[in-house]
């Protein structure tokens, strides 16, 4: 387990671009809706520590976890944002639900970072049960929401150096 080795908050902040100019869409699954709701609140207070400002942050929910793609489509599409953030959580259950949802969701999330010129950030928690999550939520491992916030800047800042070239 990876994040045995690494806290998930724990990031150099002088790694991280100033996002004062930078725009996210957030995108969250009402399912499991504490743990999601940390990652968006680890996620948006990370994004503002940055120099994101808070008008620069939209915050939309969806359904579940597999509505997240049609989530973070819609907002790649407005053209409004320079990167999503997809945060959801699947806990594992009793039928193949939870490896049907996990696989479609994290296919289609892929398929968006290919097709479209925004990154989409993947910010879905697939776990075994729901201590593993809550570990994951701001617990003992971090907040996940913390680490996509500095991917998805640091992604911005990518897709604009690789433009000066």
């Amino acid at each position: 387990m990876a994040t045995a080795f690494h806290n998930l908050s724990d990031y150099d902040p002088e790694s991280v671009p100033n996002a004062e100019a930078m725009r996210f869409g957030i995108v969250v699954s009402e399912w499991n809706s504490k743990v999601t709701g940390a990652l968006m609140q680890g996620a948006v207070d990370t994004l503002k520590q940055n120099g994101c400002p808070e008008a620069n942050i939209n915050v939309l929910t969806v359904p579940g976890s597999f509505e997240l793609v049609f989530g973070a489509s819609q907002m790649v599409k407005s053209g409004k944002y320079d990167a999503v953030i997809a945060i959801g959580c699947v806990v594992r259950g009793d039928t193949p639900h939870f490896d049907y949802i996990c696989e479609g969701t994290t296919e289609g999330l892929a398929l968006l970072n290919k097709e479209y010129d925004v990154p989409v950030i993947y910010g879905l928690l697939t776990c075994n049960n729901m201590e593993q999550a809550e570990m994951r939520a701001g617990g003992s491992l971090g907040n996940k929401g913390d680490e996509c916030a500095v991917t998805a800047i640091k992604m911005v800042d990518y897709k604009a150096r690789l433009a000066r070239l």
